[in-house]
């Protein structure tokens, strides 16, 4: 008997079933046919008659393969873009990364620039996700080069816009870039604000947050975490409440107001248990455990952190993981475990070198790959360049030639005025050209030539060469783009950099390259002000023009010592061919290149010292044997201490 009614019940749920699904499709198809009427090209427009469908992916591919069979491009886009968000919130990555490059294509077959920009910016945060940071950031960036094209945006492109810049602030944020992350965050916030968007304003603030705490600006950070708690508490985002309570709770922490933030912390844990999130519950258990050891509750600190550390393995949530084991390493510190201690900081140390390098090593096979079509790119632009010059070129002399014609009357004396008044800007816009004409020929040679050396240590497998390496290179990069924002340094922090500088440029020459750095014992390198890179166009030549064509041992030496109270001198040494020889090596090539490297640097240490009582000084010396045979060259440079 039970057996008869179980099947009635299974049959009757079957039919019920059937004719719920019957029913959607029929409700579908009725919207699907309706939009073709209209055909709208606005997001707001198209969503308007599709919101309901846009949560299931089998509904969202009817619609796609629909519009494609009915010509209707601008809601294929749509379609196609939030069924890629779908398979992105699976972490479906690479699925959601070709149905965004679809939409892309469909959108520029329309000629629809608001879902164009829309698709740019899905594939930007589709490349974050996998962490190739410098494709994303080229997706944002042409989305928003493209949206701020349009002179009146409607409100899709202003959203467009917003997550454009929020985009680019949170790789910023991965690369360690506060500063130019907090500057796309505010902007991305500005716009929502404007349009009123509660969840993007929420964003923002919790992102910025994000940036001031990393950079120790904790009163700061707070204010920010509470606005976005604010706000996302009037929407009723529970979501949003767990991130911005865990945030504020961690502040609380780290300003030693444990008390505090565990009133925070336990209340939002039974929030985080009942929406599931195991991200944001292994972060509320770390964070319980790390205020309760602060409290020296060390049991329930303990238990709590390794739940924490479980649920982050689980799911494979690196930075938990390092976080979990920091904490637990201070735990058993305070409990005079030392051998705990340092276990668990080496696996902390271990899972953010981990971190660290899977994103290093991923943005150096972008930018190899890249190369090739950027150096494509310049060769272009720079032959634009120099068409534009020579059009404005041919612009000011004809009318300088009108302007002749009617100069003895009054009208020609306005007319000149305005003349001269578009002379200057063309001339300021020739500067400008040549400029950038001028960087682009300045190939990269030194960093493609390093990447590739890199390249070839990961083809042979030797890693640890590769990860050696590949650290040195981002340093050196990083120091160089800290350098471009300054217009001095310390000399201890020019002389680390030249040392990695060297380093990388050995690479090239099997380390065969001896360097090394003598200091007068009275000498104080972080007091000494001098221009950021100053010393590498004289050690570049000392590399390229002394050592390169000798054979044998290789040797630079850069010595630091004061002549007396007023200069500090810094002179190069190496043992190379000598400067005759190498002017002749120079003399016999068949393509000669100028090197404006030297130039452009005395020119630097002239505006350096312009506000000094006394200028600088650069001089060479030959250095010879008993035979009056060449064994090097040194260089002397002395610099006025102001």
């Amino acid at each position: 008997m039970h057996k008869y009614i179980l099947f009635f019940v299974l049959l009757c749920f079957i039919v019920f079933d059937g004719f719920a699904v019957q029913k959607k499709e029929v409700a579908i198809q009725k919207r699907a046919d309706s939009i073709l009427t209209v055909r709208p090209k606005t997001y707001k427009e198209i969503n308007g008659f599709l919101y309901v469908f846009r949560r299931d992916t089998t509904q969202l591919r009817f619609l796609v393969n629909f519009f494609d069979k009915n010509n209707y491009l601008s809601g294929k886009s749509y379609a196609l873009n939030l069924l890629g968000t779908k398979y992105r919130n699976y972490s479906l990555l690479d699925k959601a990364i070709k149905i965004h490059k679809e939409a892309l294509k469909t959108s520029i077959k329309a000629k629809n620039i608001e879902f164009r920009v829309f698709s740019l910016n899905m594939l930007g945060v589709d490349y974050r996700k996998t962490d190739a940071n410098r494709t994303a950031l080229d997706y944002n960036q042409e989305a928003l080069a493209l949206a701020e094209t349009v002179k009146n945006p409607n409100l899709g492109l202003r959203r467009s816009i917003a997550v454009s810049h929020n985009s680019m602030g949170n790789i910023y944020l991965l690369l360690k870039q506060y500063d130019l992350a907090i500057n796309q965050f505010k902007q991305s916030l500005k716009i929502e604000e404007s349009i009123q968007n509660k969840l993007g304003i929420a964003i923002n603030n919790q992102n910025i947050g994000y940036a001031k705490e990393a950079l120790g600006k904790f009163d700061e950070a707070l204010i920010y975490y509470k606005n976005s708690l604010d706000v996302n508490t009037k929407s009723h985002n529970r979501f949003g409440q767990v991130i911005c309570n865990s945030s504020i709770a961690r502040i609380y922490i780290k300003q030693n107001n444990f008390n505090k933030a565990l009133q925070i912390i336990k209340p939002n844990l039974a929030e985080a248990i009942a929406l599931g999130n195991k991200d944001y519950l292994s972060t509320e258990y770390i964070n319980l455990g790390w205020a309760q050891t602060k409290l020296k509750q060390y049991t329930m600190a303990e238990k709590n952190l390794l739940k924490g550390l479980a649920i982050a393995k689980e799911y494979n949530i690196s930075p938990n993981i390092s976080e979990a084991y920091s904490h637990l390493s201070e735990l058993s510190q305070q409990k005079n475990d030392y051998k705990n201690s340092l276990r668990y900081y080496k696996l902390s140390e271990e899972f953010d070198e981990k971190i660290s390098n899977e994103r290093n090593i991923q943005y150096v096979n972008d930018l190899i790959i890249k190369y090739d079509s950027e150096k494509k790119n310049n060769q272009i632009k720079a032959l634009a360049n120099q068409n534009k010059i020579d059009q404005l070129n041919f612009s000011k002399n004809r009318k300088i030639w009108l302007i002749s014609l009617i100069s003895l009357s009054l009208l020609a004396l306005v007319l000149y005025f305005l003349y001269r008044q578009r002379n200057l800007k063309n001339e300021k816009r020739i500067l400008t050209l040549e400029q950038d004409l001028l960087r682009i020929q300045m190939n990269p040679h030194f960093i493609f030539n390093a990447l590739n050396s890199i390249k070839l240590y990961i083809i042979n497998n030797e890693q640890k060469n590769a990860v050696h390496y590949l650290n040195k290179f981002s340093k050196l990069i990083r120091k160089i783009l800290d350098a471009s924002s300054v217009k001095e340094i310390s000399l201890a922090e020019e002389l680390k950099t030249m040392d990695l500088y060297v380093g990388i440029e050995n690479i090239r020459f099997s380390n065969q390259i001896k360097y090394e750095t003598i200091i007068a014992p009275s000498i104080n390198l972080d007091t000494i002000k001098v221009p950021p890179l100053i010393l590498q166009p004289f050690l570049e030549n000392s590399i390229w023009h002394g050592l390169s064509s000798k054979k044998g041992l290789k040797k630079i030496t850069v010595s630091i010592g004061q002549v007396d109270k007023k200069f500090i001198q810094i002179t190069i040494e190496d043992n190379g061919i000598g400067r005759k020889e190498s002017a002749k090596i120079k003399a016999n090539k068949v393509i000669r290149r100028k090197s404006f490297g030297i130039d452009i640097t005395k020119e630097r240490l002239t505006n350096f010292v312009k506000n000094c009582q006394h200028s600088f000084s650069l001089s060479y010396k030959d250095l010879v044997d008993n035979n009056n045979n060449a064994i090097g060259t040194q260089l002397i440079l002395q610099i006025p201490l102001c």
